[in-house]
């Protein structure tokens, strides 16, 4: 088979979640927290700073709300190192706590034919004990020479129309911000220890399968470094503050590349971003995020 349209509109079975401090700890380090200063960012970074508290960056809501030891049901019959990570979103129905547990249930929205491949999205929907919604998260799956087998699609659980989907152009004026922030030569090989072990990001082999030189970054890497650049250019460093987030994986990055974060003011409560690198090439487009 190709890609499994019956997939679509069907949510899996609730899966358990659940993350102690030191799990946000190491996400915070994996995204690149007090590596340029050691004793900034120490509420992301520790937990035992007299008279800091500790807090949770807000893009560790994506590995919240990830549905990971649950069944896992085939998208279809395809070469893994085909796919790559396109899209990622996310809203915060209140702020993480430092550790927690939730359920999460999630569901294949679309299977969208874009010619030379498909995307697949999927939103995942993390609640509670008491069913509270904490965390929705979409996700966007690229998997390269799956086209041709036309779209499905099937209403968000929020009825929110994909925030891929949302109308989006790059201000004609310079950025009002501009964060640099340079990764480690190292850095895909610490960010997986938060769970996301694809050798696409470590082993040369599978990288040359899915036509690159070497490993790249993981793209939810790259997306919580420009979390942070978010939370402290807009939120004076308060997760609470932050709401929801959108971003377009456009182009690979590689471990020790500079970003270079864009920003543009767009309202009272949102802003528009991209990522470069430091030759100019836009590794995250279209770029909302949400904030107070």
């Amino acid at each position: 088979m190709a890609l499994n349209h019956e997939l679509v509109g069907v949510p899996g079975e609730p899966v358990p979640r659940s993350w102690e401090a030191t799990d946000a700890l190491l996400y915070a380090l994996g995204v690149g927290a007090g590596a340029e200063d050691p004793q900034r960012e120490l509420a992301f970074t520790t937990e035992n700073t007299e008279g800091v508290a500790q807090r949770v960056l807000p893009t560790f809501a994506v590995l919240a709300a990830q549905a990971r030891g649950g069944p896992r049901r085939r998208l279809g019959d395809f070469d893994p190192a085909r796919l790559v990570h396109a899209e990622q979103a996310f809203r915060l129905h209140r702020p993480l706590p430092v550790a927690g547990s939730v359920s999460v249930t999630s569901t294949v929205t679309a299977m969208l034919d874009k010619g030379r491949g498909a995307l697949v999205r999927t939103e995942s929907v993390a609640t509670d004990a008491d069913g509270r919604p904490l965390v929705t998260a979409g996700s966007g799956a690229f998997i390269m020479g799956e086209g041709g087998a036309g779209s499905v699609s099937a209403e968000r659980s929020d009825g929110r129309p994909s925030p891929g989907d949302e109308p989006w152009s790059r201000p004609d004026r310079e950025p009002d911000h501009r964060v640099v922030y340079r990764t480690r030569p190292d850095q895909a090989l610490l960010y997986r220890l938060s769970g996301d072990r694809n050798p696409l990001h470590s082993d040369p082999a599978f990288a040359a399968r899915g036509g690159f030189d070497r490993p790249i970054l993981h793209g939810l890497c790259t997306y919580g470094f420009t979390g942070r650049a978010l939370l402290h250019t807009l939120c004076d460093s308060d997760p609470e503050r932050f709401h929801a987030m959108y971003g377009r994986f456009s182009r690979p990055v590689f471990p020790g590349d500079v970003l270079v974060v864009n920003l543009w003011r767009d309202g009272e409560n949102r802003a528009l971003f991209q990522t470069q690198t430091e030759d100019g090439t836009v590794v995250i487009d279209r770029g909302v995020v949400h904030h107070s």
